[in-house]
């Protein structure tokens, strides 16, 4: 891992508007290094692009009064760490909720990357109960170097703090996680955050060895409890693979405060040598 002074301050950085943002949300994206997934520089984590599509719902003037409650992504093929578009809009308006759809272009291929589907829950009081702190934060975690095998991009610009397991190390892990900004010089939201982090479920709970297996996620669903508080989210994660191709890894994501989401991940599961930079 990189030392913290030296970790880069964003994800993407912001290159052009829409000229008429009432008939257009389409905003353009320099893609930085820190972008870059850990089989390939050239291809980003699900990380950054999850968050990005989130941003763009999350500016909808229909999400003012409204929270997205459950996210869901479709990797279409390798989002490139270069030029991307994002664009958002309401495919089902209501009272209550509205579904809200984004897609991310790749600008060189001229071609939609990945897609996402969201919806936009009211900002009312609930009735709670979901399960409280957790016994450990961020302190109590160790800082582990990242696996030789994979690059590095997303993996150092993210602090890491490990409670249990590793990306090395077969199993679930728990760990806790701070992501730099989403777009440079651009506040990021709370679900932004959560959204940067949680596709890491399969890597911080690999079920096979790195060195012999890649599993790359093709999508990735997350219900939001509630927006979560601070810097840190943490992952209790794991991975469970069948005999063939497929594998799932799941996680329960928690804030300071407690319990704020449930995520899940299919999994493309391949021999290293046979393994594509994305599904």
């Amino acid at each position: 891992m990189i030392e913290k002074s030296a970790r880069p301050t964003g994800f993407y950085r912001l290159s052009s508007t829409p000229p008429d943002p009432a008939h257009s949300t389409r905003e353009t994206f320099d893609s930085l290094p820190s972008t870059a997934g850990p089989w390939s520089p050239d291809a980003q984590h699900g990380g950054p692009p999850a968050a990005l599509l989130a941003r763009a719902v999350e500016r909808l003037p229909a999400s003012a009064d409204g929270r997205i409650g459950r996210f869901t992504m479709e990797l279409l093929g390798p989002v490139p760490v270069g030029p991307v578009a994002v664009a958002a809009s309401i495919v089902r308006a209501g009272r209550s909720v509205q579904l809200a759809t984004a897609d991310l272009y790749d600008v060189a291929r001229d071609r939609v990357a990945a897609t996402a589907r969201a919806w936009l829950f009211p900002r009312t009081p609930g009735p709670g109960g979901a399960p409280g702190p957790l016994p450990h934060g961020p302190a109590d975690g160790a800082d582990r170097p990242r696996p030789p095998a994979w690059h590095g991009g997303y993996l150092d610009a993210i602090e890491w703090r490990w409670i249990s397991g590793g990306l090395e190390m077969p199993g679930s892990g728990v760990v806790w996680m701070r992501p730099p900004a989403l777009v440079e010089g651009e506040p990021v939201s709370p679900v932004q955050r959560l959204l940067a982090c949680v596709d890491s479920a399969s890597g911080a709970s690999a079920a096979l060895d790195v060195r012999s297996w890649g599993f790359l996620n093709t999508e990735l669903t997350v219900h939001v409890l509630r927006e979560p508080v601070g810097e840190w989210v943490c992952l209790d994660a794991e991975t469970t693979v069948g005999d063939g191709s497929v594998g799932v890894a799941t996680s329960a994501v928690y804030d300071a405060r407690g319990l704020v989401a449930r995520s899940a991940q299919a999994l493309l599961v391949v021999p290293r040598q046979a393994a594509p930079v994305s599904p």
